[in-house]
């Protein structure tokens, strides 16, 4: 019996690995870390917050791609998949191009994940401050002809009566004509989605400025200026105007600034505590 547990083992740490299957990906609304995402296709993101490490792991992605702790990969709760980004350690100025194929992270108050190689080309070993940008037009091509991308809506046309006609006799003195029925336009095959290879992105570092930021705590945006007001008293926190002024004005609310990412992740454990829906620590 034993020998049989034991070549069953063997056996199953010698598995082949899931096949990739790379795909789009958008997916329903989910809640992780006490706070919920909603997914969408965004194309021209620029956030800063926090940013974490992923866990090393195997198996497949959301997307179908396989996980790689070596490759320039991220994971993102809302965006696209798979998507490019440019991902800044603010502390220290490093940036580096990542491909996003992951949902997360898994803990509240992170904007985005990066794989082990990258933290370490980042100067990264733990939670940093860092900004997030997307490329558009590599993303759009990296999700053209994907498997997994909606069907496009097709377009209606106006629907047509029944018509009654006849043939007549041409007039006295008129060339007789013979009525031929011209081909219609071609309808060339559909395009046939593909899960091609995933292209893995090069290990290249830029150099810029440190631009660290100071931590905060937002709660949400309002069109009315009461509702952010007992919003922030909730929290603790002030409601402050937010973009263009008039009749259109929003209100934010958020508290801090915080020193260090211990803090803020204090005070974001507090909201969630209260049962707040609507919180992201964001970096400014």
């Amino acid at each position: 019996m034993r020998l049989f547990v034991l070549v069953f083992l063997v056996l199953s740490g010698c598995a082949a690995p899931p096949a990739p299957q790379p795909r789009y990906h958008l997916g329903e609304p989910y809640r992780e870390g006490g706070l919920w995402s909603y997914p969408k296709e965004d194309f021209a993101l620029n956030e800063a917050g926090i940013a974490a490490i992923m866990p090393m792991a195997t198996g497949l992605t959301a997307n179908g791609e396989l996980r790689d702790a070596t490759a320039m990969v991220a994971a993102h709760r809302t965006l696209q998949l798979p998507a490019i980004v440019t991902v800044t350690n603010l502390e220290n100025g490093r940036s580096i191009r990542l491909r996003v194929h992951e949902r997360g992270p898994a803990m509240a108050g992170r904007v985005i994940a990066v794989s082990p190689r990258a933290a370490a080309l980042l100067g990264a070993t733990g939670a940093f401050r860092a900004r997030v940008v997307l490329d558009g037009n590599a993303s759009r091509a990296a999700i053209e002809g994907l498997a997994g991308l909606p069907a496009l809506l097709p377009i209606a046309t106006a629907p047509v009566g029944r018509v009654e006609r006849e043939s007549l006799a041409p007039p006295a003195g008129a060339r007789g004509t013979t009525q031929t029925t011209q081909p219609g336009p071609r309808r060339d095959a559909e395009p046939v989605a593909t899960a091609r290879e995933p292209e893995r992105l090069p290990e290249q570092v830029m150099q810029g400025a440190p631009d660290p930021g100071r931590i905060w705590l937002e709660a949400g945006r309002f069109f009315r200026r009461d509702l952010a007001q007992a919003q922030a008293t909730r929290l603790g926190g002030r409601a402050e105007p937010f973009g263009p002024p008039g009749r259109q004005q929003q209100w934010r609310v958020r508290a801090g600034p915080y020193s260090s990412i211990a803090e803020a992740d204090a005070a974001l454990a507090r909201a969630l505590a209260m049962g707040q829906p609507d919180l992201r620590l964001a970096v400014e």
